[in-house]
């Protein structure tokens, strides 16, 4: 789930992106007749179809990290999805057809990521998820070209904006890191003259967020000190002591789960107090229940597009009991709001696509278009009607919490600070 610099020169794997996609360079247009089914298909009452319709099927993609960096996040994404897919067709599916989630786990290796999108761009109408905002745009030309399916990531990246088919549900890593250093200030004493220290991923994830401490920095008067790790960068040893020499009053960091024990054990076992804030994706549960957890409880927050999983609403309460119903050995965490809460927007997509007698790709892509307020149940809704802005500029802001449903509590309402609401992202 990362992001990017405008110079793009982490776009992951380059020479062997570039290779898997001319290797991949047939359109899928081209079996539109075979796939697609018949274009006026009576028995779907003069619907249209196209790619990713089959017989009775609308069949989805899903590009997801089952083994690598956000494994943990990735089962939850998928199975919210696989839910919510079941419960769409138990009430009759989309205009007589079923849906179909075809998912591929890519173990956030960037050849994988393609080469699954390439296999299954040709199948799908769309990608209800796609985890992993370098691997999203190294496709992104392809994507906006060719294919014109729609994407839903679970990314955050500002460079995926602007792109009519790959739309980004919530605020942007950029916005979202405004949003997070504005509580640091308002509620954990950091303040201007101060030194804020940011760890963040390399690639698309990392710079856009670091794109918005820097902004948020120059206009409150702070100073950034940066630390660049990779994806397979466990140890942050060395950040800590590098932040703790620097004098930096506060930290911020985009990274995965792994990265935030560590670097929240390793700051508390060396009396490095300071507050730490991480992205959404830099946090599961399941680190509560390793050594780091009383420090996560105690020093660490989280800025997250939308309510937790526990969360005191209706939505939320019933999303929770069809989970612990459908998978009662899993644990409850924030990908299954971010699984939902995609293919609830793919969902309401088709439903008006049905609508509007157009299941083609462009179809569902105009009906995406048409919803300005799609609300899930989890207190921030999502506008899309405009590919150059993220759908919300609202950040919640959560603490690590063992005694709650999905171990996090909120500390504070979706919000979107002053300098958030002024902030316009570039792609």
């Amino acid at each position: 789930m990362s992001t990017m610099n405008t110079t793009r020169t982490t776009r992951v794997a380059a020479g062997a992106i570039a290779a898997l996609l001319l290797l991949s360079g047939c359109s899928s247009k081209a079996k539109d007749d075979d796939e697609g089914g018949k274009k006026g298909d009576s028995a779907a009452g003069e619907v249209k179809t196209g790619e990713g319709i089959s017989g009775k099927t609308i069949s989805l993609g899903a590009l997801t990290d089952m083994t690598g960096v956000y494994a943990t996040l990735g089962k939850s994404v998928t199975q919210a999805q696989q839910l919510y897919v079941k419960q769409l067709n138990a009430d009759g599916g989309v205009c007589g057809y079923k849906v179909e989630l075809t998912v591929r786990d890519h173990g956030y290796d960037p050849q994988k990521a393609v080469s699954a999108y390439t296999e299954l761009a040709p199948k799908v109408l769309g990608f209800a998820q796609f985890i992993g905002s370098p691997f999203v745009a190294a496709v992104e030309q392809r994507i906006d070209g060719q294919d014109k399916g729609l994407v839903l990531p679970q990314a955050w990246s500002s460079a995926l904006l602007g792109s009519p088919y790959i739309r980004v549900i919530g605020s942007t890593y950029d916005i979202e890191t405004i949003n997070a250093v504005d509580f640091l200030m308002k509620e954990k004493g950091l303040k201007k003259g101060d030194k804020l220290g940011h760890v963040y991923f390399e690639g698309d994830y990392g710079e856009s967020a670091l794109t918005g401490s820097k902004h948020i920095a120059k206009e409150a008067g702070l100073t950034v000190v940066e630390q660049k790790i990779k994806p397979t960068d466990n140890d942050m040893t060395a950040q800590v002591a590098a932040l703790k020499k620097a004098g930096v009053k506060a930290v911020v960091l985009s990274a995965g789960p792994r990265q935030a024990a560590s670097l929240v054990g390793v700051a508390a076992a060396g009396g490095f107090n300071v507050p730490i804030i991480g992205n959404n994706s830099a946090f599961a549960p399941q680190l509560l229940a390793t050594q780091a957890g009383p420090a996560l409880m105690k020093n660490y927050w989280v800025a997250s597009p939308s309510l937790p999983i526990g969360a005191d609403t209706s939505g939320a309460k019933k999303l929770v009991a069809d989970y612990k119903k459908a998978y009662p050995k899993d644990s409850l965490d924030n990908g299954v709001v971010a699984g939902w809460t995609a293919a609830s927007a793919f969902g309401e997509a088709l439903k008006k696509a049905c609508a509007s007698k157009d299941l083609t790709r462009e179809g569902v892509d105009k009906a995406l278009l048409t919803i300005d307020a799609l609300d899930t149940g989890f207190g921030t809704p999502q506008n899309f009607t405009d590919p150059k802005a993220s759908s919300s500029k609202e950040s919640v802001i959560l603490q690590p919490d063992k005694s709650v449903t999905g171990g996090m509590r909120v500390v504070q309402e979706p919000t979107a600070s002053t300098v958030a609401e002024a902030y316009t992202p570039s792609a």
